[in-house]
């Protein structure tokens, strides 16, 4: 468990490494999870899919968020209801709800950990890989 302080309240952190698959490939994913008030407060949760497109079958790359990343998540997460005072339950930063206005720098938001009929996290990636570097992967 890992702690960030911000806006005068700590924070505690960790992330949970799994691949997702994709038409295509696997993808690092990491499940973040976020406490504001304690271990019975209500956990924020967001499902990082590592942008990185590497040359080699499943995508094993070492991507973890970065304090900077999950102040990120927090931020948006507040912004958008997330009461980390209430107690128990889950707020998922969800995929279908944030991830067409909320990107991290290495990750996308994905959904594919919970529900397998998520957009493809292939597709995402190689999308996410091409706005960056303005070409066609």
């Amino acid at each position: 468990m890992r702690k960030l302080y911000a806006g005068g309240r700590e924070f505690v952190w960790k992330g949970e490494l799994h691949h997702v698959s994709g038409e295509r490939d696997c993808h690092r994913c990491v499940r973040l999870r976020v406490w504001g008030a304690g271990k019975n407060s209500r956990v924020l949760q967001a499902d990082l899919l590592s942008k990185a497109v590497l040359p080699w079958g499943c995508a094993s790359d070492n991507s973890y968020p970065t304090p900077k990343d999950v102040r990120e998540v927090i931020d948006r997460a507040l912004a958008h209801g997330w009461d980390p005072d209430v107690a128990g339950g889950v707020f998922f930063l969800s995929e279908a709800e944030h991830a067409a206005e909320f990107e991290l720098t290495d990750f996308l938001l994905t959904d594919r950990l919970r529900d397998e009929g998520a957009p493809d996290p292939t597709t995402r990636v190689l999308s996410a890989f091409d706005r960056a570097t303005g070409s066609p992967s």
